[in-house]
């Protein structure tokens, strides 16, 4: 088999990493293509995986075609490698906002498209899988062990991928947020950085750890540490009263619908 990733930024290297790892493919069958040889001189010598500057040629013994690069340059990369891809290979995307009917217009081709997030970098990844219209179950299920590589994998309709982009695909950042706010005010309260860094992610592990390893909700775990009168109840009902859990929903929904617009927009 042959995998050849167009686009070598972070994500592509963390799911080369997963793969390479867990054995779904060897070095000398993957390769790497961007524009920065820099890039690709490092990942070379990292990984043993091959590397190409030139695009269109590089697809053309492709098994499968990995498109990691950003969304907004994809109209002009897909128009300069279509017709180069073999007919009978599969096409993975984990672009954001580009519809599986979009990159299948005009063609044959089978895809499926993924949602990866950023901790895939340290294996602990979480991505929705989903098939485009010529996409089979062999297909999905291969989709699924390549990102499961990197973490969890879940298949889901393609029109359930904007709430996963919403939930897992930008929710590093708002967990990242979480801990800069509490970090910012146990800091002005007086505690050491280093400390305090230490103290926020353990707490942060521990309790996404206990709550995987339990049966109950967030909302009964939750009310468990949440004493009538302490200080975690403060706490809760400062939260309410500046309507914090109004705004986390506010915010996924408005990541949901900028995906659907970005989805749109690709259309056009």
């Amino acid at each position: 088999m042959k995998i050849v990733f167009v686009g070598a930024g972070n994500m592509a290297e963390a799911i080369v990493s997963g793969l390479l790892k867990s054995k779904i493919a060897q070095p000398n069958e993957v390769c790497l293509v961007d524009i920065s040889e820099l890039r690709l001189n490092t990942l070379a010598e990292k990984y043993g995986v091959e590397t190409s500057l030139n695009t269109a040629d590089s697809v053309q013994s492709a098994d499968v075609v990995i498109l990691s690069i950003k969304p907004q340059i994809f109209p002009s990369v897909w128009g300069e490698i279509t017709e180069s891809i073999h007919p009978e290979a599969l096409v993975v995307s984990i672009m954001a906002g580009v519809p599986a009917s979009k990159i299948e217009e005009g063609n044959s081709l089978r895809v499926v498209r993924v949602m990866p997030n950023t901790p895939a970098l340290v294996g602990e990844g979480a991505a929705g899988v989903a098939g485009g219209a010529r996409a089979t179950e062999a297909d999905l299920l291969w989709s699924e062990k390549l990102l499961g590589s990197v973490g969890l994998a879940v298949r889901v309709e393609e029109n359930e991928l904007d709430a996963v982009t919403a939930l897992s695909g930008s929710g590093p950042a708002y967990v990242f947020y979480w801990i800069e706010s509490m970090l910012d005010a146990v800091n002005e309260m007086g505690l050491e950085k280093n400390l305090s860094r230490e103290l926020a992610l353990q707490t942060i592990i521990g309790a996404a750890t206990l709550m995987k390893n339990s049966d109950e909700t967030a909302e009964q775990l939750r009310a468990k540490v949440t004493s009538k009168g302490g200080t975690t109840a403060a706490a809760i009902e400062t939260m309410e009263k500046n309507g914090v859990k109004a705004s986390i929903i506010a915010a996924l929904f408005a990541a949901r619908d900028r995906s659907v617009e970005l989805a749109e927009e690709s259309r056009k």
